[in-house]
């Protein structure tokens, strides 16, 4: 199984007391009409727990789809509930989206308002090329895939290495002296998970059932917090 998820970071550090604040009891309506189909789609934040320096909850969202059914195409409401955890760290306030890359930065964007009333209160929690190359240097033998991008070879926009002996070639630096780290699939030696990480926080951890996703709040709070600028 695969869990996917992104790391956020707050443009001002807000302590947890005052994101319950912002959140707690959260709920919005929008009536939807379409010919005769009417709908009423919520919006809302649930299960707001805390947990020593991290607020846990789930971002709930409807929204519309058509469907082809016997010849015609009517909407459909649908619900995208998002599990999120904000952590107080010393670099500042995280959020932590357990979703996949689109659907994370759309509910990144809906909390920033919820928070700063406007997007752009919550950004991207960045790694540095170099922060993420020591990364891999601190476990190269269970490294199996690397991109580069930034790539100063022309007509060359991307490098990549795979296999199990990535660490046993000199190609890894080579290609570091023409590119900055972008994406890495290394085994974490502490938790034991194969876990994919790009420098825009985004975190892939492959072999997690789906259903343990306070797990992957957990290797990202330890693990990937601490990695960002």
């Amino acid at each position: 199984m695969v869990v996917a998820g992104k790391v956020f970071k707050l443009s001002e550090s807000l302590s947890l007391s005052d994101i319950v604040e912002h959140l707690q009891n959260y709920h919005s309506e929008e009536e939807y009409e379409e010919g005769d189909y009417k709908f009423t789609l919520v919006t809302e934040v649930v299960g707001l727990v805390s947990k020593e320096n991290l607020l846990q909850g789930i971002y709930s969202h409807d929204f519309v789809i058509h469907v082809f059914h016997r010849g015609k195409v009517s909407p459909l409401p649908r619900t995208v509930e998002a599990t999120f955890s904000f952590a107080q760290q010393k670099k500042g306030t995280f959020l932590t989206v357990v979703e996949k890359k689109r659907i994370a930065n759309f509910v990144a964007n809906k909390l920033s308002e919820m928070l700063f009333e406007k997007v752009g209160g919550v950004l991207e929690a960045r790694i540095a090329p170099e922060t993420l190359k020591q990364f891999h240097l601190k476990n190269p033998e269970d490294t199996k895939i690397t991109f580069f991008d930034n790539v100063d070879i022309p007509n060359v926009n991307k490098l990549s290495l795979y296999g199990p002996n990535l660490v046993n070639t000199s190609l890894f630096d080579d290609y570091a002296k023409h590119g900055d780290l972008w994406y890495v699939v290394t085994r974490s030696k502490e938790f034991g998970y194969v876990v994919g990480i790009t420098r825009d926080a985004s975190v892939t951890i492959f072999n997690l059932p789906a259903t343990e996703k306070e797990k992957y709040v957990e290797y990202t709070t330890k693990q990937v917090h601490p990695l960002t600028a």
